[in-house]
């Protein structure tokens, strides 16, 4: 029996009837990931434009970036406001998920939509409501005023990977541990926690990978010391053509590659 013949699904449907799906999938996915992977190497470039193929390759352009003050303290303060806006949006979205789970409230589904709604709303709109906020509370070009921005980016990502793991997991197991005595708190550190870490860790991650990509809202609220690489990049972009930016632009594939690979680790180790 040869491969396309094989069953693809428990309907068996056979992978030679999902062939042109197969064939679409592929071409879809080179659409939208080559015009990313030219900029690897372009950024080994020695011209002084961006030149693909590059004639002459060259590490002068990691070497600007690493060498730059300026580039670095905007690398510094996207790390810092990545790491975060995780440390605030985890913890967070965790409880958040719990307490619609194991709710009984009718609104619980009205609230879940609510809290996710930033992924539906476009994100100049966000951009614009919250530097007008900000800029009475006098939080533009801090680092809170970004934590905070990014947190409820980032927030509905968490909510929904928690969420997802709750719901395979037997609550059955904190009901004993409440019924021996424990409290809720107690049984959901001890015997909840544990079993949805890795849906947890993935949510993290997620959460680290929205705030050190996000451009939008930096470029409204943040500033001066307190820009963000991305920031920093798409001024550099608007205003020079600098090769430069296509180093940045390879280190950060590899950043948010290397995070996007750890989440689909750990989401796996939690269905498992």
């Amino acid at each position: 029996m040869s491969w396309l013949s094989k069953p693809a699904s428990d309907i068996q449907i056979t992978h030679g009837a999902r062939l042109w799906l197969y064939v679409v999938a592929v071409l879809i996915t080179m659409f939208l990931v080559i015009p990313t992977l030219i900029v690897i190497p372009m950024s080994f470039s020695d011209s002084q434009y961006l030149e693909f193929p590059p004639r002459i390759w060259s590490l002068r352009w990691y070497d600007n970036y690493f060498g730059s003050t300026e580039w670095m303290t905007a690398t510094w303060v996207s790390v810092k406001a990545a790491l975060f806006t995780v440390l605030v949006a985890t913890p967070v979205a965790t409880m958040a998920a719990y307490g619609l789970y194991v709710s009984n409230v009718r609104a619980a589904r009205f609230i879940f939509v609510l809290l996710i709604t930033p992924m539906m709303v476009p994100v100049i709109l966000i951009a614009i409501g919250v530097f007008f906020a900000y800029a009475k509370l006098k939080l533009n070009n801090t680092m809170p005023g970004l934590v905070l921005a990014h947190t409820v980016l980032a927030l509905p990502m968490c909510l929904i990977v928690v969420s997802a793991g709750l719901r395979s997991y037997d609550m059955n197991q904190e009901r004993v541990a409440r019924s021996l005595g424990a409290s809720r708190l107690k049984a959901f550190l001890l015997i909840t926690l544990p079993q949805i870490r890795f849906s947890v860790v993935s949510g993290a991650l997620l959460a680290f990978v929205v705030s050190f990509d996000e451009v939008i809202v930096a470029l409204f609220i943040s500033g001066g010391d307190m820009s963000t690489i991305t920031r920093s990049m798409f001024l550099a972009l608007r205003d020079q053509i600098d090769p430069t930016i296509a180093s940045i632009s390879t280190i950060l594939i590899l950043i948010t590659t290397a995070a996007l690979v750890l989440t689909q680790v750990f989401g796996k180790s939690d269905s498992g």
